[in-house]
Order: C-alpha cells, then sequence, then structure tokens
C-alpha cells in the first residue's frame, strides 16, 4: 500500500514538472519574437555603434577612443553639450512647474475637462508639426510672425514710429548728412529767413493721407521759417531744390534750430503741408536740422530666432507641445490624495497656501519625481524641434547631442566614426534616468 502511493505521488511531482516545462517553452514561444525584435531594433544596433565609434569617419581604421577624446576637443559638441545641460535643467522644472500648477488650478473651475483636454491638444500634434507651426510664429517679419505681429502693436501704441524710414536728402540742395540722418543745412540762417528742405525716396503709398501740397511758412522778424516736402512732383517735373505745384509736403517731422555748436535753441513739428517755424528765437546765427529719429527704419519686434534666443523659443515650443501631459499626469496623483487630509487641514484653519506646500505638494512628490525623470529623458533625445525651427546660419548655436550626431554622422558631416561615439554617450546620459524611472515604478507597483 505505501509503495502505491509513493509510486502515484512520484507520477504527480512528474506530472508537474512536466507541466511547468511545457509552461516555460510555451512561454519562450510567446516571448521570443519580442526578444528577437528587441535584438534587431535596440541591442545590435547599440553594439554596432558602440563598435564603429572605435573606427575613424571611413570606418577603416581603429582609432579607439579617439572619437570620444575628439567630442571634447570639438567647440560645436561642446556647443551642444552645454545646450543639452541648458535643456535638462530649464525644460524639466518648467513643465514640472506648470503642470503642478494648471493641475491645481483645473480643480478650482466649472470647464475643468474642457480646459485639460484644449491643453492636452498639442500632445496630437507631432514634433514635426509643432517645429513649422512655431518657425513660422517666430519669423522676424512682423506681417508673418505672430509673435513678432503682437509684440510690434504693443511696441507701437506706447512709442511712435518715424515719420518716414525712407526719406533721404535731394543731393546738392544745402543738406548735409548720410542716410538714416541726422540732416542739417550747410550754411547758417538769422531770425527773418525762411528754408526749403526737400526729400525724395518716399513712396507714394507711404505718404500720409493728411499731407498736404507743401507751402513755406512766411518768415517774420524773430523766427526761422521753412518747409520740409518731397521733392518730386507727378511726372518727374519741377526744379530740383524749389517747391513746385504737384509737391507735397512732410508732415509730423521733427525740425531742430540749433547754435553754439549743437545745442538746441528751439524745436518744431512740421503741419500738413510740411510748413514750420521757430518763434521768439535771439539773434544769431543757427543750423536747421532734422534729427535721425525722422529716419528710424520701424520696429521689427524680437529676433527670435537670433544667436541669444533661439535656444530659449525652441524651448518655449517644448513647453507648448509637453505641458498638456504633465498637466494630466499631476492631475492624476492629485485626484488620489486623500480629500480627508485637505480637509483636515482646513478646519485646522490651514490657508490654501499652507495646504498646497505643506500637504499637496510633499504627498505628489513621487509623481513629480516620475513626471520630472520622464521629461529629462525626453529631453536629452530631442531633435525634430531643434532641427526644423533653428534657422540654418544659427543651427549650430542651437543643437543639441541628437541634432549634433545627426549631423556628424548624416548632415554634411561624414564622420559616423564620431557620430557613433556621441549616440554612445547620448545612451551613456540616458540609461541611469529610465533605471531610476524603472525603479520608482517597481516600487510604486510592489
Amino acid at each position: 500500500m505505501a509503495d502505491t502511493l509513493t509510486a502515484a505521488r512520484g507520477d504527480i511531482a512528474d506530472g508537474r514538472r512536466r507541466a511547468q516545462r511545457r509552461k516555460r517553452r510555451l512561454a519562450v514561444v510567446f516571448v521570443l519574437p519580442a526578444l528577437l525584435l528587441l535584438g534587431a531594433l535596440v541591442v545590435y544596433p547599440v553594439l554596432f555603434s558602440f563598435g564603429r565609434s572605435l573606427f575613424d569617419a571611413d570606418g577603416t581604421r581603429f582609432v579607439g577612443a579617439g572619437n570620444y577624446a575628439a567630442i571634447v576637443q570639438d567647440p560645436a559638441t561642446l556647443k551642444a553639450i552645454r545646450n543639452s545641460a541648458l535643456w535638462v535643467v530649464v525644460a524639466p522644472t518648467l513643465l514640472t512647474g506648470l503642470g503642478l500648477m494648471l493641475a491645481v488650478l483645473t480643480e478650482k473651475v466649472r470647464w475643468a475637462t474642457a480646459f485639460k483636454l484644449v491643453l492636452f491638444l498639442p500632445m496630437a500634434v507631432s514634433f514635426l508639426a509643432a517645429g513649422i507651426i512655431f518657425r513660422l510664429a517666430y519669423e522676424q517679419d512682423p506681417d508673418r510672425g505672430v509673435l513678432n505681429a503682437a509684440v510690434v502693436g504693443i511696441h507701437d501704441s506706447f512709442e511712435d514710429s518715424a515719420a518716414f524710414p525712407t526719406a533721404r536728402a535731394r543731393e546738392g540742395q544745402g543738406l548735409t548728412g548720410s542716410a538714416g540722418g541726422p540732416y542739417s543745412t550747410e550754411g547758417t540762417l538769422r531770425p527773418g529767413s525762411s528754408v526749403s528742405l526737400g526729400f525724395i525716396g518716399v513712396a507714394p503709398g507711404s505718404m500720409p493721407a493728411a499731407a498736404k501740397a507743401a507751402a513755406t511758412a512766411a518768415p517774420v522778424a524773430d523766427a526761422i521759417g521753412g518747409v520740409v516736402y518731397l521733392d518730386f512732383a507727378p511726372g518727374g517735373a519741377g526744379t530740383p531744390g524749389k517747391v513746385d505745384p504737384g509737391e507735397n509736403g512732410l508732415p509730423g517731422m521733427t525740425v531742430e534750430a540749433v547754435r553754439d555748436g549743437g545745442r538746441v535753441a528751439a524745436t518744431a513739428v512740421t503741419a500738413d503741408d510740411g510748413s514750420f517755424r521757430f518763434t521768439g528765437l535771439a539773434d544769431g546765427d543757427y543750423t536747421v536740422r532734422l534729427p535721425a529719429a525722422n529716419f528710424e527704419a520701424p520696429y521689427q519686434g524680437v529676433n527670435w530666432l537670433g544667436p541669444a534666443l533661439v535656444t530659449p523659443a525652441i524651448i518655449g515650443a517644448y513647453l507648448w507641445v509637453w505641458t498638456g501631459f504633465a498637466m494630466v499626469l499631476i492631475g492624476a496623483g492629485l485626484a488620489a490624495i486623500p480629500r480627508d487630509a485637505l480637509e483636515a487641514a482646513r478646519m485646522d484653519g490651514a490657508s490654501e497656501s499652507q495646504i498646497f506646500r505643506k500637504i499637496t505638494v510633499p504627498l505628489l512628490a513621487p509623481v513629480l519625481t516620475v513626471v520630472f525623470v520622464t521629461l529629462v529623458i525626453n529631453v536629452m533625445k530631442v531633435f525634430d524641434l531643434v532641427y526644423i525651427i533653428a534657422p540654418g546660419p544659427v543651427q549650430e548655436e542651437a543643437n543639441v547631442l541628437a541634432t549634433r550626431m545627426w549631423l556628424v554622422s548624416f548632415g554634411g558631416g561624414n564622420d559616423q566614426g564620431l557620430g557613433s561615439a556621441l549616440s554612445v554617450v547620448l545612451l551613456l546620459l540616458v540609461v541611469p534616468a529610465m533605471v531610476f524611472n524603472i525603479r520608482r515604478f517597481r516600487r510604486s507597483g510592489s
């Protein structure tokens, strides 16, 4: 009887072992395609890139760590590393802060779902499309770039633009100065005299609607009169340096009477017919001057894509795309916070700012950490926005490691040895953040 029971138990154990082996084989069958795909798309490229980084640009001569040494000796690559460091510090910090602020605010508005939807919509836009959108938005020409159109509109609301930026004095007609001003009369004038100041270079469409036919202000005993006018009659008729019929005055021009080595004795603004008069002048010699402010080029806004601002401008585009992502993740963590703790704090007399600083933020710390580290991983690999938004002349100023790697390898550098070394460096920088995030997920799931 005992032998029978022992044999039966052995058969059961053998059956269990066979079942376990079948399960393992079945698991291998299901996992094998994923492992093959992972090896083909991840493991093999990593190993190949590392091996390629040990050879020269042609891949024929072994250089060992030479490419890695070249990374720290190349000014353009060092600039890309500096920009990547700026991205890692600034973008995740701003995004996490904005996401936290918006997640808290959306809990206090009536249309919270619609608000979240609007902020999350940019995540549905590819980086390519987002780059094109912001490349156009950052255009310097206010007629094309929406940001500069707004900046110029605000600027011009508080500060008047130059009267005639394209005007220039007609040569040989008694005015000295170069394009852009200032212009001064060659000789001096005394009270009781008048002067005609002729200009050209003003397109008919640029003339103010209020401009009238030019007329010289009549001189009086203690005054100097004159006219500033467009010295070009319709059809090209008329005499240069003389006010002819059909020639209009230039209204709104600032004119100064200068004496004693540059001291401004009087100032006047031309009327609609271009006339002006300095009154109450003491006897003496005066020079009539038109300041450069009359001829300044119109304000064109901010050079968003210039060398100084191109990286912050691209980071701004990145914020537009990813703020919704940070807000939604932090909002999910905020919804999981026990409301009892918040209500107890309010009953104890804590203000909303104290609740936010001492309860909400500490309880959200794990979520904030995951969001921050995820964004760090993402910005280390940013490529599309930088490559699309930055114009060619300032591309080097905006480069990060990913764009520098591509440019060195395929964008004209044709040095895949150095490009592979950059890819290995980028991988080594990303891996610690990935490991940290995976450990956080495992701890939160256990």
